[in-house]
């Protein structure tokens, strides 16, 4: 647990039991005052006398909400609830203190199914219900025939794939060397499953620092500490996020004239996707009845196309496939008008 001076006594910090709603990160708080993150830490407003201290002590710090909102209103700022219960959320470091071992100790424990099951991430920060950390005993291992140790082959993903990203961005920020076997080792996941969320994490890192500093991805991976041996492929990936986030209003100008057109239920952008790691590619299904396909494929080397599967518009292994068999390319260039693209779809009726 974090720990504050408050009126003479060292007063301790957590998510108190039904206080979850209220978490904010460093983010939130900074999107709260209409400035960037970067722009929140350069002032060090968070480290001013007064601002209320963290609920952890992690790298990636999560702040109660109620006592934000109090100081930024230039109010008394309220104490939390001083008063332990069972459903209190504890993180890595608050467990370890809680059972006396270290933050590595219970990275092994928290593997055991009577523990995973009640994983609760707040803020990309893991953490437990203090009577699942308490009460918690180790379940004895069986060991399979064969003897070796690791991951059993062909057992499935231990982590939902929703929650891997934010899992795997502190175990990075816990050690800007990870590496897939070790994502595996904390996680339970597949070693390719691991990497891929390893790659997909240090690039969004690095393009942060690409975009805010305007250096090179080696440049951007030697400021965040990553060795240089470990991100070869994230600095290319990097470059491609990049990529993806200037071709974000483009794609949202298509998906406003394509819902304007009457073919989305939603003028919602589509998400960009990287199939691989120097690639940008983008989805948007065409949800109305009268719409002229079942979805749309937008690729930075090719421009558009129509996909004839709503479910997996992509394809298999995301290549980018001749016409025919309900597959026609639309326009030309790699970025049309709106209005051309809404034309050259209605000219497909």
């Amino acid at each position: 647990m974090s720990v504050r001076w408050f009126a003479g006594l060292w007063e301790a910090q957590m998510i108190r039991a039904g206080r979850r709603h209220l978490v904010r990160t460093l983010a939130d708080i900074a999107a709260q005052q209409g400035i960037a993150v970067q722009t929140l830490l350069n002032s060090g407003r968070h480290l001013a006398e007064g601002f209320p201290a963290p609920l952890n002590g992690g790298r990636t710090r999560l702040y109660d909400g109620e006592q934000v909102d109090a100081y930024l209103a230039d109010l008394p700022v309220p104490p939390l609830p001083a008063t332990d219960d069972d459903e209190d959320l504890l993180d890595r470091q608050e467990v370890a203190a809680l059972r006396g071992m270290t933050p590595q100790q219970w990275d092994g424990r928290k593997k055991d199914p009577a523990v995973r099951e009640h994983l609760v991430v707040v803020g990309g920060v893991e953490h437990w219900p203090r009577r699942v950390v308490r009460d918690h005993t180790p379940t004895p291992r069986r060991h399979a025939g064969g003897g070796g140790g690791g991951r059993p082959t062909g057992a499935g993903d231990q982590v939902p794939r929703d929650q891997l990203p934010a899992l795997v961005a502190q175990l990075l920020e816990d050690d800007p060397a990870l590496t897939a076997a070790a994502v595996t080792d904390h996680l339970g996941v597949h070693r390719n499953t691991a990497q891929a969320a390893l790659t997909q994490c240090r690039a969004e890192r690095m393009a942060d620092v690409m975009e805010q500093r305007q250096v090179t991805a080696a440049q951007a991976a030697a400021a965040l500490g990553y060795p240089a041996g470990l991100t070869r492929r994230a600095s290319v990936r990097a470059a491609a996020v990049l990529r993806g986030r200037r071709a974000r209003s483009y794609l949202a100008a298509v998906a406003q004239a394509l819902h304007a057109r009457g073919w989305t239920a939603t003028d919602a952008p589509p998400a960009i996707q990287h199939p691989e790691d120097d690639a940008c590619v983008a989805t948007l299904v065409l949800d109305a009845p009268t719409a002229p396909a079942p979805a749309l494929v937008w690729s930075e080397r090719h421009g558009w196309r129509t996909a004839p599967s709503r479910r997996h518009p992509l394809g298999r292994g995301a290549a980018w496939p001749p016409p025919g068999d309900g597959v026609r390319h639309l326009a030309s260039g790699t970025t049309p008008t709106p209005a051309d693209l809404v034309h050259a779809l209605d000219s497909t009726g």
